[in-house]
């Protein structure tokens, strides 16, 4: 096994996570096997009981994982299916410690940092990189580590300690290390500063790490003269020294990389230059290329509760732009407060009420993802609401179901006290209720988590057909409530059609509206399976509805499932989370360039 170590200095947020997934992607277009693992040094256990707020999205694996959001950009760049065990925190290594110092396992012996912790990450390092995620038997060739955080960290010495012993007994060729760095530019005199990059490094190599490539975030590519600075003071080639500058979108970076000869440094330092093929990213390159070209604009309200921080919906945007790009459409999102759709903030701010319903109306389709908690539901609701009077394309996910349930019970079955019992505990019509085998002590890994299984029992219904004429489909959940079976009868006599249930008939998955254009709501996650050019079905649908396209999708996705699928199950193709590549070969882009407009922010 090979190892790829990124490192971080100076500064957090640079780009650690885009980094290691483009160089997985570079070696695997290079003919490798790639396999990745996250270092987190928080204590959590994971990323589950975090607030989006803090850290961002919360990614579910198909195991069930909570992980942090890093997974989810390796699995998108390199099409793997990464497990729990390839998310490392100090919380999971200091409880395996302590439950085997509780079985007597280390003989009496005081545990110690050195070598018990040590000993435990590298082990984990080990075992996690060994573990098949491409579908192929056997491990990979190559296994690319981030470190989370930065170099001084003080939560991240035991890792980094254990990295430098690891380095050591892996053995030279068997390890190369990447340290992203910053070189800040003066906007006075335009000057690129080493100083920054070279305290980073030398603090890492007085931590016992040296580091074999730079990759240097800076507004522009460095000039000539900054390179051999930075090799002279850092102890690294002038060619092991590569430019991240900022570019239209993050599907730039794999090919800046490329351009740059990153690759043959990396595998030059891994002993692999005679084995790897020289890499090939013409696919990759014409869909950045092709992206960067997209003009006519689809606008998505993106109806939320943390808006304020793009990041804590980060896999639902990379969804709406795969889907997007698949349709040659620009993604606009629309940022709207969910609480600001609200009466109380047209009495206490009518500006900003006025605002938020502009962003509304003007969208061609809206999107509620899911959350937690009662604030801005009410909002959630009302948008919800106009949606499915004015047809307007809508899709809810998790809580974006609930809510469209809640909004039909009051507006449609005039039951006006309709709630679900987690903003309503006492409510006389429940619509939406506690799972029966929930936790109410405990909130780490006690929800309905990874991947599940729907079976669609409608068969001509529009989720079926985006789904490519599938019986069932199996797509990543996370939520601890639920549609409440006993009044499912009263809500499908009025009109709503429960189009998607558990193998059970118990669990509402997917509900549709028949008599409106495009209405669904999933009680599961599907933007995290949504890959470069495998566009989610269902975000797809939501893109072609709000463009007129649907029936289009609609007739393909149909033609597709009797022409190229790959499991067939009562004469029909089955779905395993994404589109069928053989027509689903879509154009894709990145987060980064799509127009964020509204109450959000310009990425």
């Amino acid at each position: 096994m090979k190892y790829v170590l990124v490192t971080g200095g100076v500064v957090s947020g640079l780009g650690k996570g885009v980094t290691a997934s483009s160089i997985g992607l570079l070696l695997k277009s290079c003919g490798l096997r790639v396999t990745s693992i996250k270092i987190d040094p928080y204590l959590n256990t994971d990323a589950g009981t975090m607030s989006p707020f803090e850290h961002g999205e919360v990614f579910v694996l198909d195991d069930g994982g909570e992980v942090d959001l890093d997974l989810g950009n390796y699995e998108r760049f390199l099409d793997i299916t990464l497990t729990r065990e390839n998310n490392i925190t100090t919380g999971k290594i200091y409880q395996s410690v302590i439950d085997k110092e509780r079985k007597g396992d280390y003989l009496g012996k005081t545990v110690q940092v050195v070598p018990h912790i040590t000993d435990e990450i590298q082990e984990w390092i080990e075992r996690a990189a060994m573990i098949p995620v491409d579908g192929k038997e056997g491990p990979a060739d190559v296994c690319v580590i981030e470190l989370g955080g930065t170099i001084g960290d003080i939560e991240s010495m035991p890792f980094i300690e254990a990295l430098g012993q690891f380095s050591y007994r892996v053995g030279t060729g068997n390890f190369c290390l990447v340290h992203v760095s910053l070189v800040p530019v003066l906007s006075v005199v335009g000057e690129q500063k080493t100083k920054p990059t070279q305290h980073s490094v030398r603090g890492l190599r007085g931590l016992g790490l040296t580091p074999n490539i730079l990759a240097c975030r800076s507004t522009k590519a460095l000039d000539d003269n900054v390179k051999e600075k930075l090799s002279q003071f850092c102890h690294v080639p002038a060619e092991n020294i590569v430019t991240l500058y900022d570019v239209p979108n993050i599907w730039h970076i794999p090919l800046l990389l490329r351009d740059q000869k990153a690759h043959e440094a990396i595998l030059k330092g891994l002993n692999l230059l005679g084995i790897a093929r020289e890499p090939d990213l013409t696919e990759w390159t014409a869909r950045t290329k092709n992206y960067d070209m997209l003009h006519d604009p689809v606008k998505i309200a993106m109806v939320g509760k943390y808006v304020g921080l793009t990041d804590s919906y980060l896999s639902v945007l990379k969804a709406l732009l795969h889907a997007s790009v698949h349709h040659r459409k620009k993604l606009v999102v629309e940022w709207v407060e969910a609480s600001h759709l609200e009466d109380i903030t047209a009495e206490e701010d009518p500006n900003t009420f006025k605002a938020a319903w502009n962003h509304l109306k003007g969208a061609d389709g809206i999107l509620v993802p899911g959350g937690f908690g009662d604030r801005g539901v009410q909002g959630k609701i009302l948008a919800a609401k106009y949606a499915r009077e004015s047809d307007v394309p809508f899709l809810g996910i998790c809580l974006g179901m609930q809510i469209a349930v809640i909004e039909y019970a009051r507006s449609v079955l005039g039951l006006h006290n309709a709630n679900s019992i987690e903003f309503d505990p006492k409510t006389s019509n429940p619509c939406v209720i506690f799972m029966p085998e929930g936790s109410k002590t405990h909130m780490g890994g006690t929800m309905r988590l990874g991947t599940r299984r729907t079976y669609l029992k409608v068969p001509d219904c529009k989720s079926a057909k985006l789904y490519g004429d599938a019986t069932f489909v199996d797509e990543r959940h996370r939520h601890r409530y639920e549609v409440n079976p006993d009044m499912i009868s009263e809500l499908e006599a009025a009109g709503m059609s429960f189009v998607g249930r558990d193998e059970s008939g118990r669990r509402m998955e997917i509900v549709e509206l028949p008599s409106h254009p495009f209405f669904i709501g999933v009680q599961f996650h599907p933007e995290f399976k949504s890959r470069p050019g495998k566009p989610s079905a269902l975000f797809s649908g939501l893109i072609a509805a709000s463009c007129g396209e649907l029936d289009e999708l609609l007739n393909k996705s149909s033609h597709v499932s009797k022409v190229v699928g790959s499991e067939i199950s009562n004469g029909k193709a089955t779905y395993n989370g994404h589109q069928n590549g053989s027509y689903f070969n879509a154009l894709n882009g990145s987060l980064n360039g799509v127009c964020v407009n509204g109450n959000g922010v310009h990425h």
